[in-house]
């Protein structure tokens, strides 16, 4: 069944010589032909084994011979073509070690082909991806897939040209019947050693390519394939800049980098910097310095802050910057991915998956917005970036930085016990002042407060008065659509998805009800589908419906969208960023990809429509999101020389969330959440994993997921006798997850927190090895889960 639990992995570094016993121990797993061989084990000579894991679907480690041929180019980090199953079905894998054993050739199967020129893998980044592989509880092989891209396995951009050598030497060429238009082909072949493209060829020789067709049949010349890299369109050149003044504050953070850099030792540096300090300025400045040395950066930040004016301010101070992101074609991306190997490229910049790099002279690693959600990647491998490159860094021997204005707690509770070194920047660039951060109760009566629609009269107040003296607006509401939920007036009947326990949104730009979840669309219905009352009511509120509230307030205004539905082109979200930046758009609305990373001097107000809509999610960190998203979304005003307020309409204004986030001060909500998140036993004092179990019928989804939990539990407690009886161990569920159908398939969920963590994945491994589950089941295991839906 489709899993994401492994076998124990063999790490790189502990592939060791087998014995004789181990070998026998790994039949089963070793791809041995049928029918066993004896052979004197002492009198045979020593031969190469390439160890090798497979991507989706195969579990464990494989072993094959490698042919004397094929000595010099079978090497740990290229890909192999070998025989599979007992139908020696062809299958390509990673070769992750070489080994060199005394084994008889009749007991291993053979390496087919080696596929690539040169390791696609450094033995680093093969470390990194078995421990990746070991903490987040999923294949080896899979996490090799994930880290080398798909178009760097096609090898996209390359293709096969024919091209035209001569087989005769020019000494030949007098003994030969030739016409004067063959003598020019061969002549011009045989004074330049070295292969012609058939059209440049014709065109030198004055001559058609039926010339040169003659010419191959007759044998004087002959065509031979070569792959070749497509064209590659010239880089943009941008004007050098010079570096800025640093204030004090961002001097120490600079030097805090340095001085790691010049021990040429690992450690992590969290840079804990109020919106609008300057920490990109300290990043590249600390990068110029590991430039200097002739190494490399990497720096990763959330995909949505990866805007031209991100990619600016690094390409003007850089001459040779590569960028990873998401919307790269493959051929995009196998060109930047070989670009950064062959070591031309001082700075990598891209989104989560940029720590993967492969940077051969690795000398700094920066996650800015460490705090993001979008660096937990949401589908096997589970990882988190933030912790995969901590790992990097101390494999590469390097430092690594973390930056943000609200550190997630994770990295604030390791500053605090001194297992980072914290560095504060408690000032904006110029001392400009924070923004003043004012709340509105909504928990008046409308009628009371006068207000009509999303916008109360208090902020349409605002509005209007940034709008007069030429400022520009934010607005944030982070949800999509035009109304969150069609219900009927009579029957009280919810329009929902027939695939997921999720009521539809109603999007009227196309008159459609649409699964946010698995896209399931339907005409907006006219009446109730149960009952046929004409009533329906569409409630709640999405940003399609403000901007037809915003459109009809400030009629003349220009304003534009930002969420899922309007930024799906290719380059739309880079041009509605730069329309805003150019004053053609007076009000910006749109969900949280406009709460992040983003500096526009002139916005002078800043609006959250409603700041409750994740406070009271089933989820341990609700809280600390509603804390952040409120924090960096108020960050985005107040950085030019008219300043900037902000207004925050909640229900729930007392809340300790909401406070902390109107006085911009990061340690009074650490210092209130972190006691919850310690008397509960939730993370950063714990590690949780999350088990989710999907199955068609919901019967036996709930049955797998009480198997799976009961044996957990079980095994745990077999094991206590041989560990410590402090550990913590706290199983809750398993229960219907908080969606209880998602695409046809029902989800049943349980939690598991711990303070052994190795010691609960040991459990893990044991129970999937020893549990098998029908076939209609399959499971989700989230390490240190963002997701908890």
């Amino acid at each position: 069944m489709p899993t994401s639990f492994p076998h124990r992995l063999t790490h790189p570094a502990s592939l060791k010589r087998l014995r004789r016993s181990d070998l026998m121990q790994e039949k089963q797993r070793t791809l041995f032909d049928d029918g066993p061989v004896e052979t004197p084990w002492d009198d045979q000579e020593e031969s190469a084994v390439a160890a090798v894991v497979f991507g989706q679907g195969v579990r464990g480690t494989f072993h094959y011979l490698v042919p004397e041929g094929m000595l010099d180019s079978v090497c740990p980090g290229k890909r192999l073509e070998v025989p599979f199953g007992r139908g020696n079905r062809l299958r390509i894998g990673y070769c992750v070690d070489l080994l060199w054993q005394r084994i008889s050739e009749r007991r291993l199967k053979s390496v087919r082909r080696v596929l690539d020129e040169r390791a696609l893998l450094s033995p680093k980044m093969l470390n990194l991806t078995a421990w990746i592989a070991d903490r987040y509880l999923c294949e080896w092989g899979q996490v090799l897939d994930a880290v080398v891209p798909a178009g760097v396995r096609r090898q996209a951009g390359w293709r096969w040209r024919i091209f035209i050598r001569a087989t005769v030497s020019k000494f030949d060429l007098e003994n030969l019947k030739l016409t004067a238009k063959q003598r020019k082909v061969l002549e011009i072949l045989t004074r330049e050693d070295r292969a012609w493209d058939p059209r440049e060829l014709a065109a030198a020789a004055e001559c058609k390519e039926g010339v040169l067709q003659l010419l191959v049949r007759r044998g004087w010349i002959r065509k031979e394939s070569v792959r070749v890299r497509e064209e590659e369109p010239s880089r943009e050149v941008f004007a050098r800049q010079s570096p800025l003044a640093l204030t004090d504050e961002q001097r120490a953070a600079r030097d805090a980098i340095l001085e790691l850099l010049r021990s040429r030792k690992h450690g992590t540096v969290l840079i804990q910097g109020v919106t609008g300090s300057g920490k990109t300025e300290v990043y590249i400045q600390a990068i110029e310095e590991v430039v200097s040395y002739g190494r490399q950066a990497v720096v990763l930040v959330p995909e949505i802050s990866l805007t031209p004016q991100t990619l600016h301010r690094f390409r003007s101070r850089f001459a040779h910057v590569a960028v990873l992101h998401s919307h790269l074609t493959d051929v995009e991306r196998a060109r930047q991915w070989e670009w950064i190997a062959s070591g031309g490229v001082q700075v990598v910049v891209g989104a989560r998956s940029a720590v993967f790099a492969p940077a051969p002279h690795l000398g700094l690693i920066i996650l800015d917005e460490e705090h993001e959600t979008s660096f937990k990647q949401e589908e096997t491998p589970r990882y988190h970036a933030r912790d995969v490159a901590l790992q990097r860094a101390v494999l590469e021997d390097v430092p690594l930085v973390l930056g943000s204005a609200t550190p997630s707690l994770e990295s604030w509770h390791r500053a605090q016990s001194g297992e980072f070194r914290l560095v504060k920047l408690s000032r904006r660039i110029e001392d400009r002042p924070l923004p003043a951060v004012r709340t509105i109760d909504l928990r008046q009566p409308r009628g009371k407060r006068g207000d009509k629609g999303a916008i109360t009269r208090r902020l349409d107040a605002a509005v209007r008065q940034a709008l007069a003296r030429g400022g520009q607006v934010i607005l944030l509401l982070n949800r999509r659509g035009f109304a969150t939920h069609i219900q009927c007036a009579r029957c009280g009947h919810v329009v929902r998805c027939p695939d997921c326990d999720i009521a539809l949104t109603h999007h009227r730009s196309e008159e459609s009800a649409v699964c946010h979840y698995c896209d399931y669309r339907v005409p907006a219905p006219t009446h109730c589908p149960e009952c046929q009352f004409d009533g329906i009511r569409f409630s709640g509120l999405g940003t399609e419906r403000l901007e037809a509230e915003i459109r009809a307030r400030y009629p003349g205004v220009p304003c534009l969208r930002m969420d899922a539905d309007t930024m799906r082109s290719r380059g739309s979200h880079e041009k509605a960023l730069e329309a805003f930046r150019r004053g053609d758009v007076r009000i910006l609305l749109g969900t949280q990809m406009i709460a992040k990373g983003l500096d526009f001097p002139n916005v002078t107000l800043v609006g959250v429509i409603n700041a409750d809509t994740a406070l009271h999610f089933p989820d341990f960190r609700a809280a600390e999101r509603t804390f952040q998203l409120v924090t960096q979304v108020a960050g985005r005003t107040g950085r030019g020389d008219q300043g900037g307020e902000v207004w925050v309409q909640t229900f729930d204004p007392e809340n300790p969330a909401i406070l902390a986030a109107v006085r911009h001060d990061y340690e009074q909500f650490a210092a209130w959440e972190l006691p919850n998140r310690q008397s509960m036993h939730y993370p950063p004092f714990t590690e949780v994993i999350r088990i989710v179990v999907h199955a068609a019928q919901e019967r036996a989804a709930r049955l797998a997921a009480e198997t799976l939990a009961e044996r957990i539990r079980q095994a745990w407690a077999n094991e206590a006798g041989a560990a410590s009886t402090e550990d913590l161990f706290r199983l809750l569920g398993p229960a219907a997850a908080p969606l209880a159908k998602l695409r046809g398939r029902f989800r049943f969920h349980f939690q598991i927190q711990t303070s052994a963590g190795e010691r609960l994945r040991e459990v893990i491994r044991s129970v999937w090895d020893a549990v098998k589950l029908p076939e209609e089941v399959t499971c989700t295991v989230d390490v240190d889960p963002i997701d908890m839906l």
